[in-house]
């Protein structure tokens, strides 16, 4: 188990799943932690676990971050209280059965699984910089980027939503976003890298309430028992925040904590670009918000 004494990290999605699996063990290591989360009591809950079990500081913000609004507002506070973060892991994601828009007018899946990443990522660079030689920014990707494709003329997809697929799609985006981004930052001392946690028996496809929802939430529940533990699915995230000999790699997309195979899709610089500068266009209408 490695030292993470006086690190500094943030995690975004810990009360649930493979967030709360990571945070659990960073707190375990000795790192301090800076807590995104949208649920107060569940918050608030895993604050006391981790005080009972962690050795470092831990502090919990809320926000709901497919509002651009929020992401601002929460990286605004965490950067008054740290000047330096050693690890920022982006963790939080949904998958939306019934296409949603977010507060600013985003679908819902884009804003959340991917706007979230870029934005929050890119307001707290200044104190991951100053954490540099040897900061990490760890995104949890998912094998089912191979099920994504990237349409620019119907991004939200207003003309044919399959909620399925299009998790797909914006697990497609954060590869292409960790890829660009390790690029844009070589020579900085960050690495950036993500990563497919498995298929974990989690309740992250709990917050849909239509049927097609339900029919999911309970095929996921029953599927569950062959499905890896919420501990084992966070085990690449831990490693890439954590492992020594991952210090120096970056722009890579990890499964059972070794590099692994991206999709032709994935592999596109021409298609990265293009997306980095779509999704600067979309957070731009709330700067200074």
């Amino acid at each position: 188990m490695a030292d993470m004494t006086g690190k500094r990290v943030v995690i975004t999605g810990p009360t649930r799943g493979i967030g709360r699996a990571t945070a659990l063990a960073l707190a375990r290591m000795g790192a301090d932690l800076a807590l995104v989360a949208r649920d107060r009591g569940r918050g608030d809950e895993l604050l006391a676990k981790l005080r009972a079990e962690g050795k470092g500081s831990f502090d919990l913000y809320i926000a709901d971050l497919s509002s651009q609004r929020d992401v601002r507002r929460v990286a605004a506070e965490i950067l008054a209280k740290w000047d330096r973060i050693d690890v920022l892991v982006n963790n939080a994601g949904a998958i939306f059965t019934a296409r949603e828009t977010s507060v600013d007018g985003v679908e819902l899946t884009i804003a959340t699984n991917h706007l979230s990443y870029f934005l929050l990522t890119k307001l707290l660079l200044p104190a991951l910089e100053a954490a540099a030689p040897g900061a990490r920014i760890v995104n949890v990707a998912s094998k089912a980027h191979f099920r994504g494709a990237i349409d620019f003329g119907d991004l939200g997809r207003m003309r044919s939503y399959d909620g399925l697929s299009h998790y797909g799609t914006s697990k497609l985006m954060n590869v292409l976003f960790t890829r660009e981004l390790a690029k844009r930052l070589e020579g900085k001392g960050i690495t950036v890298n993500c990563l497919h946690p498995g298929v974990v028996a989690s309740s992250f496809t709990q917050n849909n309430k239509n049927l097609l929802g339900r029919v999911v939430a309970i095929g996921w529940k029953l599927a569950s028992p062959f499905l890896l533990s919420e501990e084992d699915g966070a085990k690449t995230s831990i490693h890439l925040a954590t492992a020594p000999d991952v210090a120096d790699v970056t722009g890579k997309y990890f499964d059972e904590c070794k590099e692994a195979r991206i999709s032709r899709a994935a592999a596109d610089d021409a298609l990265a670009a293009k997306l980095w500068d779509e999704s600067e266009r979309l957070v731009a209408g709330t700067e200074g918000a």
